[in-house]
C-alpha cells in the first residue's frame, strides 16, 4: 500500500511533470483560433465598410438622377407650359352725346421662339409675306438663335396674323390682344391722349383715368406642343373689363373749334393755337382745341405737339387782364363805370414809359371809356394810383393766378405770379395792363366765366361721367358780387359794340369780352418782343345771362391785332355753339 502510495505519488508526481509540455499546445491552439477569429471579424467589418460604401455611392447616384430627372421634368414643363396673359377689355372714351373718341378693337400678337427655327431666312421671308411687313423687319427679330422669346409684330391684323401661324413654323404662334384706336383722328387729341401699345394711357383723358380705364388683366395657364400650339388650357382666369369715360366735350363744337383755329393760324401765319368754349354755370368744357392738330391714332409722331395747351401754356395777357384790374378797383368801392381820369398820352412808370396802343393827346375818359378802348395809360392808373401793389396782389390772388385751377386734366401748371416783394419800381405799370404776369388760357377761362355767373367760379371740368358715377360740378366760389358782375359784363359788352372788339358780333346776340394783344417776353429777362405778341379774345355770350365763355388765344400771328385775329375766330365758334346747343338770341 505504501508501495502503492508512492508509486501514485511518484507517477502523480511525474503525470504532472509529464503534463507541463501539454499545456502550451492548448494555449496555442487558442491563439491560433483567436487569430482566426480576428481575421475573420476584420474581414467582416471591411465587407461591411464596403456594402456601406457602394450603398452611399448607389444612393447617391439615384439621388443625383432622380435630381437630373426634376430639373430635366421642369425644363419640359417650361417648355410645354406657359402663362398667357389675358388683357382686360380698356375702357370707351365719349363725348357727352356718345360719340366714340377711344376704342379698343381685336388684334393679334403674332410671336416666335427663334431657336426652333432652323432656317430664320426663310422663315423671315414667309412671315413677312403673311403680315405684309418688310422682310428685313422680321428677320432681325428672329435671327437668335440663343432666344426663347420675340415678338414678331404687335398688335397685327387678326387675319394676318391668322395667316402667318396657319404656316406651321416651330415656335410660332399669336395671341389676342387689344388696339387703341381713335375713330376722329384729329379731334381733340390732345384731350383724349392715348394709350400705348402694352394698353397704358401715356397722355391726357387716357392718363388721367388709366386705372378705370384699364381694368384687370387675365391669365391662362395652358400646355404646348413643341411648335408652340395650345393644347390644353390648365388654368383660367377670366379679365374684368375697364369703365368708360364720358366727356363734357360735345364733338359738334369742337370739330368746328379745330377747324376755326386751325384756319386762323394758317391765314395769320401764326406759330399756333388754343380755342376754349366752357359753360361757366357749370365749368363744363364743351371743346378744347389746340394747334397744330395731332392725329391720336400716330400720337407720338409729334411730340412737339403732344402738349394740351389750355392748361400748360403760359403766356402774358396783355388787355384780357385789365377786366381784373378794374373788377378789383369796382369791388373795392374805387370807382364806377362813370368815374373818369384826365390820361396824358405817356405815363412813367419806374423806369419805363407807358403808352396807349394809337397816339392820342391828353383825354380824359371813364372806366367804360377806358375798358372799352383797351386803354394801357387808363389801366396802370388805376392799378397803380388807385389799388397799389398789396390791393392788386390780393385781387391777382383772388380770381386764381398763381394757382392751379383744378380742372381734371394731367400737367396742369400754375402761370406765375412775380411776389410783392420782388417787384420792380416798373412792374405796378405792367402788371394793371396785362404784362409782367403769366397765365394759362384755362385760368382766363375761369376768371371770365365767373364774371359771367354773377360772380361765382366754378371750376371747370371735362369728365362727366365714369362707369355708373355721374361728375357733379363742384360748388362755385364768389369772387365779385352779383353786382359788380353786372356792371363788368356791360362794359364788357361797350368793348364789342363799339370798342376793339367789334369783330367779336354775332348777329341777334350781345356779346361781352375783351380783345388782348400782348408783346412776347425775350428769354433770359431781355425785354419784350418787337414783332412776336399773343393775340387773343375772350368773351361771353348772352351778355345779359351767358351761357357760353368763348376765349381763343394765337401765338405769334402777323399780324398780331387781338380784335383782327382773335375776335373774328371767336364769332365763328361761339356761333355755331349758340346755334348747336340751341340757345335763343
Amino acid at each position: 500500500m505504501g508501495h502503492d502510495a508512492r508509486h501514485d505519488r511518484k507517477t502523480g508526481s511525474v503525470g504532472r511533470r509529464g503534463s507541463a509540455p501539454r499545456r502550451p499546445a492548448r494555449r496555442a491552439g487558442r491563439t491560433t483560433r483567436d487569430a482566426v477569429r480576428r481575421t475573420l471579424d476584420g474581414r467582416v467589418r471591411l465587407l461591411r465598410i464596403v456594402f456601406v460604401i457602394a450603398f452611399l455611392a448607389i444612393g447617391g447616384k439615384a439621388i443625383a438622377l432622380a435630381s437630373a430627372d426634376g430639373h430635366l421634368a421642369a425644363m419640359a414643363r417650361d417648355q410645354q407650359v406657359r402663362t398667357i396673359a389675358l388683357p382686360s377689355q380698356r375702357g370707351v372714351i365719349v363725348d357727352r352725346d356718345g360719340t366714340q373718341l377711344a376704342v379698343a378693337v381685336a388684334a393679334k400678337t403674332v410671336y416666335a421662339t427663334p431657336y426652333m427655327l432652323d432656317n430664320p431666312k426663310a422663315a423671315a421671308r414667309r412671315l413677312a409675306a403673311a403680315l405684309k411687313l418688310k422682310w428685313g423687319r422680321v428677320y432681325r427679330a428672329i435671327d437668335d438663335p440663343r432666344s426663347g422669346f420675340t415678338y414678331v409684330d404687335r398688335q397685327a391684323d387678326p387675319a394676318l396674323a391668322d395667316k402667318a401661324t396657319a404656316l406651321g413654323l416651330p415656335g410660332v404662334a399669336s395671341y389676342v390682344e387689344e388696339k387703341r384706336v381713335y375713330p376722329l383722328n384729329t379731334v381733340a387729341a390732345q384731350v383724349v391722349g392715348y394709350a400705348g401699345i402694352d394698353g397704358h394711357g401715356l397722355a391726357g383723358v387716357e392718363y388721367e383715368y388709366d386705372k378705370e380705364l384699364a381694368g384687370t388683366p387675365g391669365r391662362q395657364v395652358v400646355v404646348q406642343d413643341p411648335a408652340g400650339q395650345a393644347l390644353h388650357v390648365m388654368q383660367s382666369v377670366s379679365p374684368k373689363p375697364g369703365q368708360d369715360v364720358r366727356l363734357t366735350i360735345d364733338s359738334g363744337i369742337q370739330i368746328v373749334a379745330d377747324n376755326v383755329l386751325a384756319e386762323t393760324v394758317r391765314r395769320f401765319h401764326a406759330k399756333g393755337g388754343t380755342a376754349i368754349v366752357e359753360n361757366p354755370r357749370t365749368g363744363e368744357i364743351y371743346a378744347m382745341s389746340n394747334v397744330p392738330l395731332v392725329n391720336a391714332n400716330r400720337f407720338g409722331e409729334s411730340p412737339a405737339h403732344q402738349g394740351n395747351k389750355a392748361v400748360i401754356y403760359s403766356y402774358e395777357p396783355g388787355s384780357t387782364f385789365k377786366m381784373v384790374t378794374i373788377a378789383a378797383a369796382l369791388s373795392d368801392g374805387l370807382v364806377t363805370p362813370e368815374t373818369s381820369f384826365v390820361l396824358p398820352p405817356a405815363l412813367r412808370v419806374g423806369d419805363r414809359v407807358i403808352h396807349d396802343a394809337e397816339l392820342r393827346g391828353t383825354e380824359r375818359m371813364n372806366v367804360s371809356q377806358i375798358l372799352a378802348k383797351s386803354s394801357n395809360i387808363g389801366a396802370v392808373t388805376i392799378g397803380w394810383k388807385l389799388l397799389g401793389k398789396q390791393r392788386l396782389l390780393d385781387w391777382i390772388y383772388r380770381f386764381g393766378f398763381g394757382k392751379l385751377t383744378g380742372i381734371d386734366f394731367p400737367g396742369e401748371v400754375p402761370g406765375f405770379v412775380l411776389p410783392g416783394d420782388q417787384w420792380w419800381s416798373s412792374t405796378i405799370g405792367n402788371v394793371p395792363m396785362g404784362q409782367g404776369i403769366s397765365v394759362t388760357p384755362i385760368q382766363m377761362v375761369a376768371a371770365y366765366g365767373a364774371v359771367a355767373n354773377g360772380g361765382v367760379m366754378m371750376k371747370p371740368h371735362l369728365t362727366a361721367q365714369i362707369g355708373d358715377r355721374v361728375i357733379r360740378p363742384a360748388a362755385g366760389r364768389r369772387i365779385v358780387s352779383a353786382a359788380v358782375a353786372r356792371q363788368l359784363r356791360g362794359m364788357l359788352s361797350d368793348v364789342v359794340a363799339d370798342g376793339t372788339g367789334t369783330e367779336a358780333r354775332i348777329p341777334g346776340y350781345v356779346v361781352a369780352g375783351k380783345t388782348g394783344t400782348a408783346q412776347k417776353a425775350l428769354p433770359n429777362g431781355g425785354g419784350y418782343s418787337k414783332v412776336n405778341y399773343v393775340a387773343s379774345f375772350i368773351g361771353m355770350v348772352p351778355a345779359r345771362d351767358p351761357q357760353l365763355v368763348v376765349a381763343v388765344v394765337v401765338d405769334e400771328p402777323h399780324p398780331y391785332w387781338g380784335g383782327t385775329v382773335a375776335a373774328p375766330a371767336f364769332r365763328q365758334i361761339a356761333g355755331y355753339a349758340l346755334q348747336r346747343l340751341e340757345i335763343a338770341p
